[in-house]
């Protein structure tokens, strides 16, 4: 498991689950409680839960409202009674607090904020905390990508990325699946002169390769490798005209074809 600590007081862990997901745990250390963000799964928390039996799971983080990110919520809730937290434009399983653009919540004494966040689905939503910097953004942002667009449409895709992007560059970001390394490959073959992005492969496969995770990333770790961030660069622009043709595009016509591309990669 990953784990990062925060002022001695909230340590975030990974719960792996199913084949490439993340279940993000975050928990106070002096008051014994903890939270997870997309549990698709409740039998990894249900496990930590039963070797943690002084603890209590207060708070459930939902960022949309696909199976393998709200499969253990019911469950969950049945065994623990925790609060579900989920966007108010999708259909979350036991629902007890309906969440838009800008909401503020309060979980384990951590102020949240709400970023709308359409695209993979059209309600997804981000979890932003400014003062320690996390970001839990589902399947919206991933380290060296971006997730499918299900749902919404390129632009809309694109303008949730720029809202991240514009973050701080410190800050953590916390995605659900392990699907860094072949990001990295596309991302390879889109700018195959980035030195940054061929230094990140390397790291990663070393690290994948001794079984850890690739989680969390950074905001400025991914200005910097990841294609889907990058749509108004030279070098992306040129090779997109190379793979699809020269002509004018806008950064998210840029981006509509990086995606499209990276389908069929």
């Amino acid at each position: 498991m990953a784990c990062l600590a925060t002022r001695m007081m909230i340590k975030i862990d990974a719960l792996p689950a199913f084949s490439d997901n993340y279940i993000w745990l975050l928990q106070d250390l002096a008051q014994r409680r903890c939270a997870v963000v997309d549990p698709g799964d409740a039998a990894p928390v249900l496990a930590w839960l039963g070797s943690h039996p002084d603890w209590q799971l207060s708070d459930i983080l939902i960022t949309h409202h696909h199976p393998d990110h709200v499969g253990g919520i019911r469950p969950l809730k049945a065994a623990t009674g925790a609060r579900v937290l989920g966007p108010a434009q999708e259909k979350i399983p036991a629902r007890d607090l309906a969440l838009r653009e800008s909401d503020e919540v309060e979980v384990l004494g951590q102020r949240l904020r709400v970023i709308e966040v359409p695209g993979h689905t059209l309600g997804h939503i981000a979890y932003y905390q400014a003062e320690q910097h996390w970001l839990f953004c589902g399947d919206t942002l991933f380290a060296a990508g971006c997730g499918r667009l299900f749902e919404g449409s390129p632009a809309q895709m694109h303008d949730s990325l720029s809202r991240l992007a514009a973050l701080p560059g410190q800050t953590r970001v916390y995605c659900t699946h392990e699907y860094t390394l072949s990001n990295l490959r596309f991302a390879q073959a889109v700018e195959p002169d980035n030195l940054q992005i061929t230094q990140r492969l390397q790291e990663v496969s070393a690290w994948r390769a001794e079984g850890r995770i690739s989680l969390p990333s950074s905001l400025a770790l991914e200005c910097a490798t990841n294609p889907f961030l990058r749509s108004t660069e030279e070098a992306v622009i040129a090779k997109i005209d190379e793979h699809d043709g020269a002509q004018k595009r806008s950064p998210s016509e840029v981006f509509a074809r990086l995606r499209a591309w990276k389908d069929n990669f």
